[in-house]
């Protein structure tokens, strides 16, 4: 009996020696299979229990997802080759495991039982479980969760928040693949814009350098933002709207109220002054139709040499100023119901 005991008491160096083995032989195990497949370890249920269980001398990142198309989770298809790439980035930089991290997947159809004991209700969920032992050891055995809430589907945020979870281990940088499919189509678009530039240029470049093209472009756009258009698009403005009594107004009450008709009618007048101005090519060019009409009247009708050709020009400019006046007076009592003048026809 004394043997005995003194023959178990000789052992149990041995037996502690080979507990202290076994997290390392299972972080040799599951690496050698990562390092052979290059790529994270596929886990199911089993496999992942022997992975994250304690005693552990070494760390593991574990993606639980659901890929299958049933289950509709879209960030886990398009996280799961960013998640592949982080793992053969790491593995690449760290072959000999001197970080000693491990990473593996674990999908829904082969850890249900997983997914049902750790409570989980959505995909995609990444769990990082410290060492439990050695110098890098925390006290804590619960694992650190990754959070997808911004949606992200990057390697490179879920990199820097394994680096700061692991400040302690060695952290190969994420190595993306050279993308020869862009490389050459941005290649081939350059080239094709070039040949392109270079052909047209002869039959572009007096069409770009028209004057009449250019000062076209200038007034539509003075037009489009002068008359209010992008006040329309701020402030959702409708259309036309009620007066009350049963007919439409075209025109808000109030300075700081337009609709979007009155904007095109605005513009409208603007453009009729544009015109006025392009046709009569021989009068001088100021703000506004009001005060080009009354110009014309002050400076090219005396000079008409013929009396019938005169007071035509006389009677038509002179509707004009009093149209548009009135017009415009009319709009001014619209806006502003205190405004106490008015001409006719308006």
């Amino acid at each position: 009996m004394r043997l005995l005991t003194l023959l178990t008491a000789s052992l149990l160096p041995f037996t502690a020696l080979a507990a202290k083995k076994v997290p390392s032989d299972s972080f040799s195990k599951f690496q050698s299979k990562a390092l052979s497949a290059s790529a994270p370890v596929k886990l199911d249920d089993a496999s992942y229990a022997e992975l994250t269980k304690a005693p552990r001398d070494y760390s593991v990142a574990v993606l639980l997802t659901a890929l299958e198309a049933r289950f509709g989770c879209g960030l886990c298809r398009d996280f799961q080759p960013e998640w592949d790439l982080l793992a053969r980035s790491w593995m690449k930089g760290d072959k000999q495991g001197d970080g000693r991290l491990l990473y593996g997947t674990l999908d829904f159809s082969d850890g249900k039982g997983t997914f049902q004991s750790l409570q989980l209700q959505t995909a995609p969920v990444l769990l990082l479980f410290h060492p439990t032992t050695g110098p890098n050891a925390k006290t804590d055995a619960t694992p650190v969760r990754f959070d997808f809430g911004s949606g992200t589907e990057k390697a490179d945020p879920v990199h820097a928040w394994i680096v700061r979870q692991l400040p302690d281990i060695p952290h190969p940088p994420v190595v993306r693949p050279i993308n020869y499919v862009k490389i050459v189509t941005i290649t081939t678009a350059v080239l094709g814009f070039i040949t392109f530039a270079s052909v047209a240029t002869p039959y572009i470049m007096p069409v770009i350098q028209n004057r009449n093209l250019w000062a076209a472009i200038s007034l539509i756009l003075v037009l489009l933002f002068t008359s209010g258009h992008m006040f329309n698009h701020i402030r959702k403005v409708p259309y036309v709207s009620s007066d009350g009594k049963g007919k439409v107004s075209y025109f808000a009450g109030g300075f700081q109220n337009q609709f979007g008709l009155e904007t095109q009618i605005v513009a409208a007048m603007c453009m009729y002054c544009l015109i006025v101005q392009i046709v009569q090519t021989t009068y001088y060019i100021i703000d506004g139709i009001l005060s080009f009409a009354t110009i014309s009247l002050a400076l090219k009708v005396p000079r008409m040499a013929d009396p019938r050709s005169q007071q035509i020009a006389v009677f038509v400019w002179g509707g004009v100023l009093l149209g548009m006046y009135s017009f415009l007076l009319s709009v001014f009592r619209i806006k502003n119901g205190g405004y106490p003048f008015w001409l006719p026809p308006f």
